[in-house]
């Protein structure tokens, strides 16, 4: 079975269950502090709306609520879809980029902040926000509330600053791989050290009860049982690791001298 399939994404639910994980929004894990075996499903709406509504559906039969976090972007922020989804069951929280938008300037970002926040709670609750990690911009999104409180907006949380990586692992698929050697934003120790790259490595960490608590964060954009869709994204993906790549490799250097 191909990885990145969402038949492979039902294996990963099976085995949340089966285990006996329970599964959790970002919300509801900040609110109530759990211990025990538990597994925060996240998802970054990148792109590809329609394939985040379908991974909802996937959840919903399973009996499983996650997190979708929705950019502002003008073929990703659809009213119709983020009600579907929160209808369901799961959070929607606000995906923000407004650094980038902003070009760096902080005055202006809160404003955009403010605009947007305002237009996703027109159609539902938001409780947590993420920010938006851009590759090819300087600024990093997060770096917003070293100036301002989130918490004056009514956010209980933003799960790059309020959950303890200490206690939680971090795993994602930024890069169409689970090892996070990809990631370029994300400071965030992941599971190279794991050897988890597959999700059937991620399955296996599950089935072996291995940790008590796991933060996946899952793009939907990336996983289809289409294989045409299934190779553009295979292939976008390998000319986007590539250019991650180069950009890891100049900073390295930048760094060193």
């Amino acid at each position: 079975m191909r990885d990145f399939s969402l038949k492979k994404y039902c294996e990963l639910c099976k085995a949340i269950l089966e285990e006996e994980y329970a599964p959790m929004t970002v919300a509801s894990y900040l609110t109530e502090k759990p211990s025990g075996k538990i597994v925060i499903l996240r998802h970054d709406v990148d792109r590809g709306p329609e394939d985040a509504l379908r991974m909802a559906k996937i959840e919903k039969e399973y009996g499983i609520t996650s997190t979708y976090y929705f950019r502002m972007k003008k073929n990703i922020f659809i009213p119709r879809i983020i009600k579907e989804i929160a209808d369901m069951g799961h959070e929607v929280g606000y995906h923000y980029e407004v650094l980038d938008k902003a070009r760096g300037d902080f005055d202006r970002a809160i404003k955009i902040f403010e605009e947007e926040l305002r237009k996703f709670r027109e159609i539902c609750e938001v409780k947590t926000i993420c920010m938006h990690g851009n590759p090819f911009t300087p600024w990093i999104n997060k770096d917003l509330w070293k100036k301002y409180d989130f918490r004056k907006y009514g956010i209980i949380g933003e799960p790059y600053i309020s959950i303890n990586y200490g206690k939680v692992i971090y795993l994602s698929d930024t890069g169409r791989t689970w090892s996070g050697v990809y990631s370029v934003k994300d400071k965030i120790k992941m599971g190279e050290n794991l050897g988890i790259k597959k999700t059937n490595d991620l399955i296996k960490l599950i089935r072996d009860g291995q940790a008590q608590q796991i933060c996946i964060l899952i793009h939907p954009a990336r996983w289809s049982d289409n294989y045409i869709d299934w190779i553009i994204e295979l292939l976008r993906q390998n000319m986007k690791n590539a250019m991650k790549s180069i950009i890891k490799w100049r900073r390295r250097r930048y760094d060193y001298n």
